[in-house]
């Protein structure tokens, strides 16, 4: 077997909170050396998010945190110490890639901008991904996922015609971001493995998140026509919706696009075409369409005398898109899930066993893993910069004694 494709490469890491954070953890998973950096002073945003090891908070038993930092080495600086920019730039050599998610100008005023690292590491890739980019008059403006989601649009086309807009799940566009943004470093490597030059990566989150509403920006630039919220509704299909099952908070998804789909679901429904599904209003898309809340009731009541997996079952083999809505115990017990090996076990030093999630992918030449957990809190500080950056013990001692490295 082929060793892991990004072997060799090697990252300092400032990201904190979700998005940077699972950016780095592909490189991570696929054989970079990250080295994060974090102060005790500050912990990071995600070490205080639940949820936590029992339901006790601490600082090294957050599960969000350790879903998303395997792999990698932990460190802490104190970014603000008089000594930290030294040692930062004592280090930059030793990097590949740096990467930060702050707001701009954060680095800026440690004296660590692109240009400082470039002229000590002058093939540095530095990756910077911001609220709304670099430049412009709301460079700087702060915030995280929900405010970004609400910018991007998407908050206004989430939920229901009758009701106020909602946010979508959590930090959304933090699960959006990375992939665009592992891209981009892939993209930089390469460049540089060609040129020999760096080169400095500038991600707006907001750009990022805005190709997710494509379809409505489209639809308004060309048809002059306003998208707004429609609950589970969809134009092109129906019915369309989340139908209750049996058992308490137990929903299966089910959505017709067409008119086969439409009569295979009759089937399954009644064959014997006594139900009030085979009126001839329903034959079409436009006839379905024209009394959705009638058709949604009928549907919602027959669905409530099955089990959801064997209604999801009965539907697929009938030729109907449908699917359970599961829960987090569904996925732990999903058997393509477990079959893919999805979610990796690793051992807590504090938290004792958790699950990880592995990438999405699989590459069969050289594949990634997760072989270590997510680090305590300063956990490598003095491994990382003896053995990896090559400071001798007096000098980690120093810096240590003088509190920098907290």
């Amino acid at each position: 077997m082929n060793g892991k494709p990004l072997e060799g490469l090697k990252v300092l890491d400032f990201c904190w909170v979700a998005m940077g954070p699972m950016t780095t953890k592909y490189l991570a998973e696929y054989g970079a050396t990250v080295v994060r950096v974090e102060s005790a002073k500050r912990p990071e945003t995600l070490r205080t998010a639940a949820p936590f090891k029992d339901g006790v908070s601490g600082i090294n038993r957050s599960g969000y945190f350790a879903n998303n930092n395997p792999n990698k080495y932990g460190i802490t600086i104190d970014m603000r110490h008089p000594r930290a920019r030294d040692l930062i730039l004592r280090i930059i050599p030793w990097a590949d890639l740096v990467t930060e998610n702050f707001t701009p100008g954060t680095m800026e005023s440690w004296g660590l901008g692109y240009r400082e690292l470039k002229g000590a590491n002058p093939g540095i890739i530095m990756l910077s991904a911001s609220m709304l980019g670099r430049g412009g008059p709301f460079e700087r403006q702060p915030g995280f996922g929900p405010v970004l989601a609400s910018l991007a649009g998407m908050t206004h086309i989430t939920g229901w015609p009758d009701r106020d807009p909602v946010n979508p799940y959590g930090a959304y566009t933090d699960f959006v971001v990375p992939r665009f943004a592992v891209a981009a470093i892939l993209a930089a490597l390469d460049y540089r493995r060609r040129t020999g030059d760096g080169t400095h990566l500038d991600i707006s989150q907001l750009e990022t998140s805005i190709h997710f509403s494509a379809p409505f920006m489209l639809d308004y630039v060309v048809n002059g026509r306003e998208q707004d919220r429609m609950g589970n509704r969809d134009p092109a299909a129906a019915p369309h919706g989340v139908y209750p099952c049996k058992g308490e908070d137990r929903w299966i998804a089910i959505a017709c696009t067409t008119d086969a789909e439409w009569q295979a679901l009759c089937r399954v429904v009644d064959p014997t075409g006594q139900n009030r599904v085979h009126q001839e209003r329903y034959f079409t898309l436009l006839g379905r369409k024209s009394d959705e809340d009638d058709l949604d009731g009928i549907i919602g009541a027959w669905t409530r005398g099955w089990d959801a997996r064997e209604l999801m079952d009965a539907l697929q083999s009938a030729g109907v898109p449908a699917g359970m809505v599961n829960d987090s115990r569904d996925l732990f017990e999903d058997a393509q899930l477990t079959h893919r090996e999805h979610f990796k076990y690793l051992d807590h030093p504090e938290i004792g066993p958790y699950a990880s999630e592995r990438s999405e992918f699989n590459l069969s030449r050289t594949p990634g893993s997760l072989d270590r957990p997510a680090p305590l809190i300063g956990e490598h500080t003095e491994y990382a910069l003896k053995e990896l950056f090559g400071l001798s013990d007096g000098e980690y001692r120093s810096l240590k004694d003088d509190g920098v490295l907290e």
